[in-house]
């Protein structure tokens, strides 16, 4: 009976033992996935709201720390080109893309950093590379700009279109293709996708701009009807007001000069400058 007792004692203790060993585990596993989930929101803030310089320090000390882990070298050389510092983005996205583990996404993006570096015949390369399977946004945006940069206007606008269409924010890459369009030469072109730009976005001040220049390249010195506030139609006045000097319609620019620093609510210090150079040049000539 006593040795009964004994190993009903022993077995109690295993089973105690073997309860608690199995809720350290779970603890362990708990607090690891916090962990992971804690330097997940970490991350997102690090590239998103944090001083650039700052992200960047922590991104390369979290992935000196970690040099097996690849989303840490890919979080580093996003922080890299936050900062403003694509050249190294892209030589980290070079050991990024040579891992095993990497995918077509980090090519593409290694390709915008190359571009944002000014490295187009790099970047062409790399786009090359990427599967012909692979059909992004991000891929085919960057396959107008390197088109546009080279002048194959056909494929530029091929792949404007495409991208346009796997997105559903496409104000961006239609203000992009559209001022292709007006480097061209292609005005009427050009403004009708700055109207579509702004129809997805009417606070996109670019288009707004771009809109302008392009109507005024049509010597339509109109304002276009657009949402627009104070500051901003005075600032459109005075790109049309340049548009219209260039192309000779001086008297027209004086005039929209004159609106220009009337509309605006503060003092337009740039549209002051152009009246005034422009009324000097007129003295001189």
């Amino acid at each position: 009976m006593r040795h009964t007792m004994i190993a009903a004692l022993c077995l109690g203790g295993m089973a105690l033992t073997a309860c608690q060993r199995a809720t350290d585990a779970e603890v362990s596993r708990t607090l690891k996935n916090v962990n992971v989930i804690d330097e997940s929101n970490l991350s997102d803030i690090m590239l998103t709201v944090a001083d650039p310089a700052e992200s960047v320090s922590y991104f390369q000390r979290t992935a000196a720390e970690n040099p097996e882990r690849i989303d840490l070298q890919r979080n580093l050389a996003k922080a890299l080109v936050r900062a403003g510092r694509p050249t190294d983005a892209a030589k980290v996205w070079q050991g990024v893309i040579a891992r095993p583990d990497s995918t077509p996404d980090d090519k593409v993006d290694m390709a915008d950093a190359l571009i944002r570096s000014n490295d187009w015949a790099k970047a062409q390369e790399v786009l090359a590379s990427v599967p012909p399977t692979h059909e992004t946004f991000q891929r085919y945006r960057l396959e107008a700009m390197v088109a546009d940069a080279n002048k194959q206007w056909k494929k530029a606008d091929s792949f404007y279109e495409i991208a346009s269409g796997l997105t559903n924010r496409p104000a961006g890459v239609l203000n992009n293709w559209g001022y292709s369009k007006l480097s061209r030469g292609d005005f009427a072109g050009a403004e009708k996708l700055f109207i579509e730009a702004i129809s997805y976005d009417p606070k996109l001040f670019t288009a707004k701009n771009n809109l302008v220049m392009a109507r005024g390249a049509q010597r339509r010195y109109d304002l276009p009807v657009v949402e627009m506030t104070q500051v901003e139609r005075a600032e459109l006045l005075h790109t049309l007001a340049l548009t219209a000097i260039k192309q000779g319609d001086v008297n027209v620019g004086r005039g929209l000069l004159q609106d220009a620093i009337d509309t605006h609510p503060q003092h337009f210090e740039a549209a002051v400058r152009s009246l005034r150079a422009l009324d000097a040049n007129v003295k001189r000539g």
